[in-house]
């Protein structure tokens, strides 16, 4: 059976949930799997996959700036940081595929997980990283294609035709040199019929310090709420929880998938941030909800406008942000179904595994 490591980013929890479907379609297919990752992400994993072999490898660690003028330039001060962080990534990983006997790997946008004795496939939706600069546009298009470059394949989470998720992000004028597949939006959810128990589910999530930023807004909000609110604040490493004296507000560190997906399904609108993880959840689950981008964040302020412009969600600033009038107003936000269709995981991962069997 092939043996294939999983290597998820740790920059938000998003990598390692749309890595779910993934790895439940690879142990479908026979494979063995083995998961490489740490902190958060590792503690996620576990608790979705507890019966799999786990391994250490250390994540980016990237810091992120609490105010949005200094959001690229501070990830910019940092790429000495990532560099090295990626030829660490490249000796960790030429250990690993002779201690684990590895015949493949499958990395979620880290860089450094190509190796030329094995299958390596590559998986991210930003083709195209904004960075609020032409110039650097471009300049980082470069040197992220020099990396997807060493990879055998790359997937690409979205769909391949013009109505998208993802818009230039996923579809740019260039692609890579290597095979490039549309796999379809990941999600580790299904849509079911349940009845609705809450007016309005917070997923908090993202890198610090916004994320604490952005919950503790929402914390202030909710304190005179008389609507049914439900937090869930994305720590699965946490056991404490903050006290809001409301028994209107439900709060909740963490949650395994089966029990997230019914708790979106069950509440009428969704605040979140942009984060295309969660996007494609959302699109899977026919939920509308109001997309708040991280401050500074260009991924997600491009996403959050592009589908706010689609009329499939609603966009909204940070400083904005008013829960009060979201709720009062909910009825008037709608979710504009995308008519896209076409999901070639399942046939991608046949093609991967093939391809394995075939050399080995």
């Amino acid at each position: 059976m092939p043996r294939v490591l999983v290597a998820p980013l740790d920059w938000g929890l998003g990598h390692a949930t749309r890595c779910i479907p993934i790895i439940l379609t690879l142990l479908k297919n026979g494979c063995i799997v083995i998961i490489a990752a740490d902190g958060a992400i590792k503690d996620l994993l576990q608790k979705e996959f507890p019966a799999l072999e786990f391994v250490d490898c250390k994540g980016y660690e990237m810091q992120y700036s609490s105010h949005k003028e200094w959001f690229m330039a501070k990830l910019f001060l940092q790429f000495p940081k990532l560099l090295s962080r990626v030829r660490a990534e490249k000796r960790w990983l030429k250990s690993a595929i002779e201690k684990y006997k590895a015949d493949a790997i499958i990395s979620d946008n880290r860089l450094g997980m190509s190796n030329k004795k094995i299958t390596s496939i590559y998986i991210t939706h930003q083709l195209f990283i904004k960075t609020g600069n032409s110039f650097l546009n471009r300049l980082v298009q470069k040197i992220h294609y020099h990396y997807i470059n060493k990879y055998n394949a790359c997937w690409v989470p979205d769909w391949a035709v013009d109505e998208n998720l993802a818009g230039e992000l996923s579809h740019p004028v260039k692609l890579p040199a290597i095979p490039v597949t549309y796999i379809g939006p990941l999600s580790r959810f299904e849509k079911d019929e349940v009845q609705l128990s809450f007016d309005c589910c917070c997923i908090i999530s993202g890198p610090e310090p916004q994320r604490s930023i952005f919950e503790n807004i929402i914390l202030q909000q909710v304190r005179e709420c008389n609507y049914k609110v439900v937090i869930v604040r994305g720590l699965p490493q946490q056991n404490t929880l903050p006290q809001i004296k409301n028994p209107q507000v439900t709060i909740i560190n963490h949650l395994p998938s089966a029990e997230m997906s019914k708790l979106i399904q069950q509440s009428k609108i969704i605040i979140s941030r942009s984060g295309y993880s969660t996007i494609m959840d959302l699109v899977t689950l026919q939920k509308k909800a109001v997309l708040v981008p991280t401050p500074g964040q260009t991924e997600q302020e491009y996403l959050a406008k592009y589908l706010g412009n689609k009329n499939i969600f609603k966009a909204v600033n940070q400083n904005d942000f008013c829960l009060a009038d979201i709720l009062k107003q909910c009825d008037e936000i709608s979710f504009s179904t995308i008519h896209s269709t076409g999901n070639d995981l399942n046939g991608a991962i046949k093609n991967f595994v093939a391809s394995i069997v075939a050399n080995q």
